[in-house]
């Protein structure tokens, strides 16, 4: 009992200086965290696989909140329920909360000067870049399983946002309900 009980706290320890270190070192939004989730909770300490890690980004885009914290919320509460939730979102919120607090103090200063101007504007490259590559990295998981349905939906939900310009929430909330759909069609075959 004694050994589990030290296993469990090694692993949330684990877990809260994962996502505390995730969420100190990245700039530019919940979509650069995915990169940076997958890169640590798939190759590195292979607590998900990929398949978890798709899954883990449609939850977290599609819930209400940061995706960072969303991601969070899915991942401690695979690995030790609700104390992975505690423990893992804990580590998430540190970082910006301390960082949001620093600025918010050295605001006036900040927002005349230059050289900070010139700094965030680098970031937004490299930004670009980071969600890019995420983009990239998920569709090539799509690709490769060659899920036509799966390649339909992607297809469909890029047209509707770049040609058609349909609302993003409503692009989700349909491919969230043929996801369903698919779901329940597809348990369905298999009784």
């Amino acid at each position: 009992m004694n050994q589990l009980k030290n296993k469990n706290i090694k692993l949330l320890r684990k877990l809260f200086f994962s996502t505390l270190y995730l969420s100190a070192l990245t700039f530019g939004g919940g979509y650069v965290i995915v990169t940076l989730m997958k890169k640590q909770f798939v190759d590195e300490l292979h607590w998900i696989d990929e398949e978890e890690m798709l899954d883990l980004v449609a939850i977290a885009q599609s819930s209400p909140g940061a995706i960072a914290v969303n991601g969070a919320i899915v991942v401690g509460y695979k690995l030790a329920g609700i104390a992975g939730v505690l423990t893992a979102v804990l580590g998430t919120v540190i970082p910006p909360f301390l960082i949001i607090a620093a600025v918010s103090v050295c605001y006036q200063a900040f927002r005349s000067n230059q050289l900070v101007a010139w700094m965030l504007e680098g970031m937004q490259s490299g930004v670009g870049a980071v969600i890019a590559s995420v983009t990239f990295e998920m569709a090539s998981g799509i690709v490769k399983e060659r899920n036509t349905i799966s390649l339909l939906i992607m297809a469909a939900a890029f047209a509707a946002s770049v040609i058609w310009q349909i609302n993003t929430v409503y692009i989700i909330l349909a491919c969230g309900l043929l996801g369903i759909l698919i779901t329940f069609s597809k348990r369905r075959m298999k009784s």
